[in-house]
């Protein structure tokens, strides 16, 4: 096992630093200039060859490449094109939110989805099985954003008023405000890497209240990820239903379910003991590969319920040649990615004693 997880994490760092490279070249061999898109169309030649030379666009690709690696290292992300902001604050500031959406819908679409495929298979070809693959074909057709757009108007409009209202946009209600951590514990004295920790823990609204005690906050934060879940989550909730059904159905014609059944063991014991751990392993193949797609951000989902994560960053970043910013989510994005995909691995071991990572 110690073996198998060295060798991944070795293996890691060409898989990182090939992504890099290829979001690097790619976002400066796309047409346009950075410089239009950052000082307007009226720039100046003049004005726009002091601009690339100000930030090292004239030299050559590789030459930019190694330089943006070795401030990698130094763990610094440059410095926004189009703000002149660092970019490591960016980063700070969007990307807690899109992880708080993220680890909701994953927890709705999971919980929801295994149970659905749990009961479709149990029922199989019974009414209710046909009800839930009718759902769930539902869920993977429809559009995130119109998903989205409709659950906002349902509870802006239609809802309002009512005892079934959730906050249909924003992080928190208004006038509600959570001050940050270093202000709470009076950390304003760190550098570093604590500050950039503390800076992340601050602007998770979630995080902050749960270390502050502020329940009222988290209640009121929480609220307002219910919708923007859902309308994320409904899509890999469809197809971990499916997947569940599919791959419960085919363990439990299998041998030693007959035999555990032939024992005398109750159904429940028979299905979460001995049937559902066999069928999860396709099951935590999908649930990694839809963290992954959902860490990218939902730019339009984000946009309707005026949420300030990584997608709309990102879309702003790339029509304005912000090539830092993009870089530096990119990066993150992968590297979050590639660690879950080796979680994913090691827990085929556990799920299934049987596979030996060598």
């Amino acid at each position: 096992m110690t073996t198998f997880i060295i060798r991944r994490l070795i293996l890691l760092l060409p898989v990182l630093l090939g992504i890099t490279f290829i979001t690097f070249a790619l976002a400066r061999l796309l047409p346009g200039d950075p410089c239009f898109a950052v000082m307007g169309e009226k720039a100046t030649v003049a004005q726009c060859a002091e601009y690339r030379q100000r930030q090292g666009l004239n030299d050559p690709i590789p030459i930019q490449f190694v330089h943006y690696l070795n401030d990698i290292a130094h763990a610094d992300f440059g410095q926004s094109l189009r703000n002149n902001r660092q970019v490591t604050d960016i980063v700070l500031e969007r990307l807690p939110m899109t992880l708080e959406v993220t680890i909701g819908a994953i927890f709705f679409s999971t919980t929801f989805g295994i149970l659905l495929g749990i009961v479709s298979a149990v029922k199989r070809n019974s009414i209710i099985d046909v009800f839930t693959m009718i759902i769930a074909n539902m869920g993977v057709s429809m559009p995130v954003f119109w998903l989205g757009l409709v659950l906002a108007y349902l509870f802006a409009l239609t809802f309002k008023g009512t005892p079934l209202w959730i906050p249909p946009s924003g992080r928190l209600s208004s006038g509600v405000t959570i001050p940050s951590l270093m202000e709470t514990f009076n950390l304003q004295n760190l550098s570093g890497p604590m500050l950039a920790l503390v800076t992340f823990g601050s602007n998770s609204v979630i995080f902050n209240a749960l270390i502050t005690g502020n329940f009222v906050v988290l209640k009121d934060a929480l609220w307002h990820l219910i919708l923007p879940c859902v309308a994320v989550g409904t899509i890999p909730l469809s197809i971990i239903a499916r997947m569940t059904r599919s791959s419960l159905l085919e363990v439990l014609g299998q041998d030693y379910i007959r035999t555990a059944r032939a024992k005398g063991l109750i159904e429940r014991v028979v299905i979460y003991k001995h049937a559902l751990r066999n069928a999860l392993l396709p099951i935590v193949t999908i649930i990694g590969l839809s963290i992954g797609g959902l860490l990218s951000g939902a730019p339009l989902t984000e946009t309707v319920f005026s949420l300030p994560g990584i997608g709309t960053q990102l879309v702003t970043a790339i029509l304005s040649r912000d090539y830092s910013v993009v870089q530096a989510f990119t990066v993150i994005i992968a590297f979050i990615f590639v660690t879950i995909n080796l979680i994913v691995d090691l827990s085929y071991a556990f799920l299934d004693p049987r596979i030996r990572l060598q």
